[in-house]
């Protein structure tokens, strides 16, 4: 399983927020490139950087944090936050992004993304799945829409996605463990899909049982900066 750290920016400093929420934000680090570097130095191999300005603007913000970081570090990128328009990928790939994560217009735009998929190949487009309560969550999480996260995900499958990034809203920032039931479950249904856990991962037994369930990888963001989950302890799970 890969454990796939996260740095969310704004105003290019380091940020967690609580359920998606700017007015839950707490700045843990004002310089991104070190942490990304003390990643890089406790052995992880990937980051998951997400521009929360960018999702607001509707455009990428932070790219010369992505760029400073892609430059100086050999950590694989997955990049994410306010990419609507095939040249802000390109811009971000340009910029250093392995992958790109297609979030919001995943759901509003699937026709968009499916050109993207053939365009750039499935191993560089992963698919953003933003849920709550098994449905698929949309306008920055404050509504559900009827489609269910099993449906969502099988249609991204029949036209070429292989990796799925399934953030459960309700429990984004709060430390509360993973939706495992949900994970297990798609995993089941689904099992050509490579099921990326985000959201709540706070402890090692956390992990551990995400990757006994055969998820794909972890992301991994307040339980760093809050410590109940130490870099080192997490080297084990890194092969």
């Amino acid at each position: 399983m890969e454990i796939i750290p996260a740095i969310d920016l704004i105003g290019g400093q380091c940020v967690r927020l609580t359920e998606g929420d700017f007015a839950q934000q707490t700045t843990y680090d004002s310089d991104p490139l070190a942490v990304a570097q003390r990643f890089e130095q406790h052995g992880l191999r990937r980051l998951h950087l997400v521009d929360l300005d960018g999702a607001r603007a509707k455009r990428p913000v932070n790219l010369a944090v992505l760029e400073r970081i892609a430059r100086h570090t050999s950590l694989v990128i997955d990049f994410g936050g306010g990419l609507q328009q095939e040249d802000a990928v390109r811009q971000a790939f340009d910029a250093g992004a392995a992958q790109i994560t297609a979030g919001s217009i995943a759901v509003r735009e699937p026709e968009t993304v499916q050109h993207w998929l053939q365009a750039f190949g499935a191993e560089r487009i992963i698919i953003g799945a933003d849920f709550r309560d098994q449905r698929i969550a949309i306008n920055a999480w404050a509504e559900q829409s009827e489609r269910t996260l099993r449906e969502f995900v099988a249609a991204y499958l029949a036209v070429g996605a292989t990796t799925f990034v399934c953030t459960d809203v309700s429990k984004d920032g709060k430390l509360q463990g993973p939706a495992l039931s949900a994970y297990q479950e798609l995993i089941d249904q689904l099992p050509a899909a490579q099921v990326v856990a985000s959201g709540g991962v706070t402890t090692l037994a956390d992990v551990e049982a995400l990757q006994a369930a055969g998820l794909h990888g972890a992301i991994i963001g307040k339980a760093i900066y809050e410590g109940t989950i130490q870099l080192t302890d997490l080297r084990r799970f890194v092969a």
